[in-house]
């Protein structure tokens, strides 16, 4: 295969910049789901549990557009090229999330508030459909031989540094008080983001496209077949094991930050502010440990510290909400840092297994499309349906925990059935190699 002539850090930090963009917009909403729209864009006298479901249903409904975004900015990408899908994606993500941070409120124009957040967040949803793959095959089809999941790397951690940014700045709105959080200081993250979709657009203006498009357009020429046909036709076993060895990096995201703040502040009336510190110090750590643990993937093997990280979600979903009716900040703390330590071990290497899942002419469609099935499934309705299930068990987190451990067990068994995927398409590629050069 070609390799690039530019620096795979520099391709790498502009996935980086771009997927941290993209993610800070994507967390705020989630954050302002948690704790303000129930208040801010729906009728007061609506029932406080219902206000609640509500809200984190406009946050499920930009998942419910990521495979779209997956399959026509996938198409783009693995006919045209990576650098263009991610401009285009970075600036819809920026224009959605500036304009949320300017709607009126319920009480200003009623009924059609909610529906304009929830056209905002739909485009959002496109958005992020889109970007992911892009960032993630610009770094891994850039990166050094044997370095492919450190690279790719970079572009998950734009998800840690999203979060940092956005419980950052919701802490710091938080200082103003809780009147002045209310009014005007939620919005402050969203208008905010026009700053960084700049400096964004300013990184990926200059990067080259993957080396690999060049390999693709010399060999195919101008094919005529749709990506995500031939996905769906020979690939459609490896998109459908992505979608669940996914779930937990996903969905048991939201479970440990939008539904834990939720859950924390509702039911057990914590301090906002203590929560929302807490994942700012989780978010950090992860930053600091994907790339490690994305490093180690490269040595000892990927899917090993993936299955790794899922046993150790396995292990402390129930304490993890345990300790919040204890009311010690230290070991709420404690068990917060803990489990975004495991789940930092889905991120980093998953990016490079699902690469390998996929022949590169088809590969942004792939990898799209089980990143964004399994958001939309497991990421989009997780809070929604956390708060059913704890509705349900009179406000207990049980069935919550039990959830997230039956997920991660499954993810353990998919991530393992993806390496055996990943060998049997190496091994038929070899296969058809030899045969070629026999006949020849």
């Amino acid at each position: 295969m070609t390799r690039s002539t530019q620096s795979p850090f520099r391709t790498a930090l502009a996935a980086l910049s771009g997927t941290s963009i993209e993610w800070y917009d994507f967390y705020a909403f989630a954050t302002a789901a948690a704790i303000v729209f129930n208040d801010v864009f729906f009728p007061a006298d609506m029932p406080t549990a219902l206000k609640t479901i509500s809200s984190f249903a406009t946050f499920a409904v930009g998942f419910l557009l990521r495979p779209l975004g997956g399959i026509v900015f996938g198409h783009i990408g693995d006919r045209v090229g990576r650098k263009k899908t991610l401009v285009i994606t970075l600036l819809m993500m920026g224009i959605a999330s500036f304009a949320i941070g300017l709607l009126p409120t319920y009480d200003q124009v009623g009924v059609l508030s909610p529906i304009l957040l929830i056209t905002l967040r739909l485009i959002q949803g496109v958005a992020i459909g889109g970007e992911w793959g892009g960032a993630v095959l610009i770094a891994v089809e850039n990166a050094p031989e044997g370095k492919a999941t450190f690279f790719g790397s970079f572009a998950q951690l734009g998800s840690s540094v999203g979060a940092l940014l956005s419980t950052g700045m919701f802490s710091l709105m938080n200082l103003f008080g809780d009147a002045a959080f209310d009014s005007w200081g939620w919005r402050v993250p969203f208008l905010a983001s026009a700053v960084l979709v700049v400096i964004g657009l300013v990184v990926r203006a200059k990067l080259e496209d993957s080396p690999v498009m060049e390999e693709i357009h010399a060999e195919q020429g101008e094919s005529k077949r749709l990506p995500v046909a031939e996905v769906l036709q020979k690939d459609w076993k490896t998109v459908l094991t992505g979608v669940f060895a996914l779930a937990t990096a996903t969905g048991g995201y939201y479970v440990v930050t939008s539904y834990l703040l939720s859950y924390g502040t509702e039911s057990l009336h914590l301090k906002e502010s203590m929560l929302l510190n807490g994942l700012s110090l989780a978010a950090f750590l992860e930053l600091v440990v994907t790339p490690l643990l994305a490093l180690l993937g490269d040595r000892v093997g990927a899917h090993r510290v993936v299955v790794a990280g899922l046993a150790g979600v396995v292990l402390l979903s129930i304490p993890q909400f345990m300790v919040l009716g204890g009311g010690s900040v230290a070991l709420i703390y404690l068990m917060m840092l803990a489990m975004r330590l495991v789940m930092s071990a889905l991120y980093g290497p998953m990016a490079a297994i699902l690469a390998d899942g996929f022949a590169p002419h088809v590969r942004y469609t792939g990898i799209s499309l089980s990143y964004q099935i399994c958001n939309m499934v497991f990421a989009g309705f997780a809070p929604v349906t956390a708060v059913w299930l704890s509705s349900l068990a009179g406000g207990a987190y049980w069935p919550t925990a039990l959830a997230l451990m039956a997920v991660s067990a499954l993810g353990i068994w998919c991530t393992l059935r993806l390496r055996v995927h990943h060998q049997r398409r190496v091994a038929a590629a070899s296969a058809t190699a030899t045969q070629e050069a026999v006949a020849i």
